[in-house]
């Protein structure tokens, strides 16, 4: 490759919200930004089990702009093809991979044991992507890092990773490659969260890579959402159902619990049993209290909030509540119903139409909350089809993604026109409206690269 050329290689969430990989080919050195799991789509899914169309053995370094799955989740299979460079990351960041990780790992050799027992998979015998053991040959390549300091990667190539909301340990890249800068904005997030504090912004980009969730799209404040809550428990504790939020265990499962603690707090919903059914939430709360600098709560407040919840870890538990017809409001994982213990509970609850499902975050197409959220009446559960009777409830004013407004005041401190702006980490009408956006507001032309196709920057 000629070294005055830049290839970029869009190996995920492009033209899809999930997956998201771009490695950076200098000719000299290839840097992958972010090494996500496909989530969704079947047709997306299956691209899981394939080999990347690059030698991954090739690859110099990783670098993460956080830690949740569709950003992190395909790393142990990126070890297993060969990948043997340093994997670069703030360390809350490090410390939720490892836990998300581990918990997928553990879902999937658990998962892939029930369909060989049930014999519902095609696949015989059926096999999890990766297990523990390839997680435990993942973790040894993770390198923490401060944010906001300049980090020398390679001759001529450093990097800097700047707090950017979201999720603990978030950030956005700038990557300098002789003296070009490229910015990976990862995922933005909002600029009053109760939880996290507002996003840093870049003031140069050369090359701008932008990611597009909500693009179009407008959220109310997150204050607004409060009276919602407040009424969607009250209206089904009183008919004697019970709330089950699928909730993402990184931030979004404490900014509930956050929530429904105030609320109970200042008596505006009943007392009734409050549960947060997720190790991996248990293990994020635990980072909360390590990680005083990237939040908002204070020690006491971690403390009061968490003594109000009955926070499960064991599968045992998980097993004997969910037959539990008691009203009560119950988190647990995954956000997309896309696996989880919250699949648990809809095999034995989903037939109560006095129980509500709230969602509280994006819901990625052809996942099970996407197509409950579209009116189905069935899903399936571990290779069976359950009736869904549940009343649906969406607060959209809880998304831990910036909004389109807050994605085009993100960028207003850039103080040089980018020579190319790329469009990621969306569904297409997201991605047209912030292209469209872009170039209203800025006079910028931006492109919507598809899934493997390779751009060349001078």
């Amino acid at each position: 490759m000629d070294n005055n050329k830049i290839n970029i290689h869009f190996l995920g969430a492009a033209g899809t919200v999930t997956g998201s990989k771009y490695l950076v080919d200098t000719g000299d050195r290839k840097i992958l930004i972010d090494c996500g799991l496909f989530q969704g789509l079947k047709e997306l899914r299956l691209k899981n089990w394939e080999y990347p169309p690059v030698n991954v053995g090739d690859i110099d370094a990783v670098l993460l702009t956080h830690g949740h799955m569709d950003h992190t989740g395909y790393l142990p299979r990126l070890v297993k093809q060969g990948f043997n460079g340093p994997i670069y990351g703030t360390n809350p960041t490090l410390d939720i991979a490892k836990i998300i990780l581990n918990d997928s790992a553990k879902i999937q050799e658990q998962e892939a044991e029930r369909a060989n027992k049930e014999g519902y998979s095609k696949h015989s015998p059926a096999e999890p992507l990766y297990d523990l053991k390839d997680v435990e040959k993942t973790i040894p390549h993770f390198k923490g890092i401060p944010q906001s300091q300049w980090i020398p990667l390679f001759d001529g190539i450093r990097a800097r990773f700047q707090y950017n909301g979201h999720i603990l340990g978030a950030t956005y890249i700038e990557l300098d490659v002789h003296g070009k800068r490229f910015v990976f904005s990862g995922d933005i997030g909002r600029t009053n969260d109760l939880l996290l504090y507002p996003p840093l912004k870049p003031k140069k980009a050369d090359v701008l890579f932008i990611e597009s969730t909500y693009g179009g799209r407008f959220h109310p404040d997150e204050i607004e959402a409060l009276p919602q809550i407040e009424k969607l428990v009250n209206d089904t504790i009183n008919r004697g159902g019970s709330l089950f939020i699928p909730s993402f265990s990184v931030e979004r499962a404490q900014l509930m619990m956050v929530i429904f603690w105030k609320l109970l707090k200042e008596k505006k919903i009943p007392k009734v049993r409050m549960i947060m059914d997720s190790p991996m939430g248990a293990s994020v709360l635990e980072l909360f209290h390590r990680t005083r600098d990237w939040h908002r709560l204070d020690e006491n407040e971690c403390d009061e909030m968490c003594s109000h919840f009955t926070v499960v870890s064991s599968y045992r538990e998980t097993m004997e509540l969910r037959t539990d017809n008691k009203p009560k409001i119950v988190i647990a994982g995954s956000g997309m119903l896309t696996g989880g213990r919250m699949l648990n509970y809809l095999e034995t609850q989903a037939q109560n139409p006095n129980n509500t499902l709230l969602f509280v975050g994006y819901q990625a197409e052809g996942t099970r909350g996407r197509k409950l959220l579209e009116g189905d009446k069935e899903l399936k559960v571990y290779g069976k089809w359950v009736p869904f009777d549940m009343e649906v409830a969406e607060i959209e004013g809880l998304s831990a993604h910036a909004d389109h407004a807050e994605l085009m005041d993100w960028m207003d401190k850039i103080n040089n026109k980018p020579e190319r702006i790329f469009i990621v980490h969306g569904e297409k009408e997201s991605a047209e409206a912030l292209q469209k956006g872009i170039k209203e507001t800025y006079g910028w032309d931006a492109e919507i690269p598809q899934l493997y196709t390779i751009e060349e920057i001078e």
